[in-house]
């Protein structure tokens, strides 16, 4: 008896959606299943007063892989938006990713040799075995202080010299007057925001929102051969090794009566006492003459069970739990894991829309 469709993807997110968009151009019949309420995962987009608002915090697409850009902007057309963030600490702020605007104001210096020379004094070169010998092993003691260790205590809930160096294998530092986050050659927001997207992605397909799979998994799987899952990993196992960790996200949202707020689309807040980590204007992602601007502001929470899980805390314990959960995957042949939560992993966008289309190589290639 044939079944209904040949593919169901759990999760409308940027993994699963490009997934059910290639298989439909190849002819497969596809039923996408999302336990939210719309469509694009963390990367939806709500028009509020004619701003487009990154409903889970910013995201800013960049690759080197002009292959993948060149795939993106035949769904949509990207603006240029290049992300330069600036950092608050006792009421001064400081360009973002460090670089010699930053070291400029932190110490005064001109030259890039007078930056190097400061770090290098102020370097930690002894063994690393957490965070915050890893940071002080980059970028020395001032950077850190300021604008690295209150931060990312409280991004993760915990001190940096319990969180293991794996977090900061790298830190973006540049001797130059070049306030450009990212390296990568393509960057750029979808104009109109990345719902967009989604919208040209599943256009074709059968799409069911407010629809928990795991709620009636058995049905779902009487009805197709094969199925790809990208919701986390260790509920799909119903917790069989224990619940893997991760960090969580809550906002407050603002639509204010001014026309620009903080006149940058991110500004973090690097003091531990201020339990904010950063305030995000979304009209700056694509600048527009509305009279009105949206702010959220963000705070790190736990994770519940109940909130969003966003940060993977991929310490050896998870990690180690996580392979478990892997093990199973490989024993059932029907389901393919995919996505953040899917794998247990952050990625950036770029590295989503390789993995997918890598996932889609594969099936074509069995």
């Amino acid at each position: 008896m044939s079944k209904k469709y040949d593919y169901i993807i759990i999760g409308a997110g940027l993994y699963g959606s490009i997934c059910a968009y290639e298989l439909n151009k190849l002819g497969y019949k596809v039923l996408v299943l999302e336990k939210r309420n719309h469509i694009g995962g963390n990367c939806y987009t709500e028009n509020i007063e004619g701003i487009n608002v990154h409903k889970y915090g910013p995201h800013i697409f960049h690759t080197n892989d002009k292959q993948q850009w060149d795939y993106m902007n035949s769904l949509v057309e990207f603006n240029q938006y290049q992300y330069s963030p600036n950092a608050q600490y006792k009421d001064k702020l400081y360009p973002l990713p460090f670089n010699m605007n930053t070291f400029h104001k932190l110490w005064g210096v001109v030259k890039p040799c007078e930056a190097e020379q400061k770090i290098e004094e102020q370097k930690y070169k002894g063994k690393i075995t957490n965070l915050e010998q890893q940071a002080l092993s980059l970028v020395g003691k001032d950077v850190y202080e300021t604008l690295i260790k209150g931060y990312t205590e409280k991004q993760w809930g915990k001190p940096c010299s319990q969180l293991p160096p794996s977090i900061i294998k790298r830190l973006p530092v540049r001797f130059t007057y070049n306030n450009n986050y990212f390296n990568d050659k393509y960057q750029g927001i979808p104009k109109g925001g990345y719902t967009e997207i989604f919208n040209v992605l599943l256009k074709d397909i059968e799409v069911r929102i407010n629809t928990d799979f795991l709620n009636n998994k058995e049905y779902w799987e009487s009805i197709t051969d094969k199925l790809i899952y990208t919701g986390p990993i260790d509920l799909f196992y119903n917790y069989l090794f224990g619940k893997l960790e991760y960090r969580s996200l809550r906002w407050e949202n603002e639509l204010l009566d001014t026309p620009n707020y903080q006149g940058s689309a991110v500004v973090n807040y690097t003091e531990y006492d201020i339990p904010y980590t950063r305030i995000i204007e979304h009209k700056h992602f694509e600048p527009l003459n509305q009279k009105q601007t949206y702010i959220s502001t963000e705070y790190p929470q736990d994770y519940n069970g109940e909130n969003e899980p966003y940060y993977p805390i991929r310490d050896t314990e998870n990690t180690n739990t996580y392979n478990q959960y892997k093990s199973l995957t490989e024993l059932d042949t029907r389901y393919i894991f995919g996505g953040r939560l899917g794998t247990y992993q952050y990625y950036d966008m770029n590295q989503i829309v390789g993995q997918a289309l890598t996932t889609i190589k594969n099936i074509t290639n069995a």
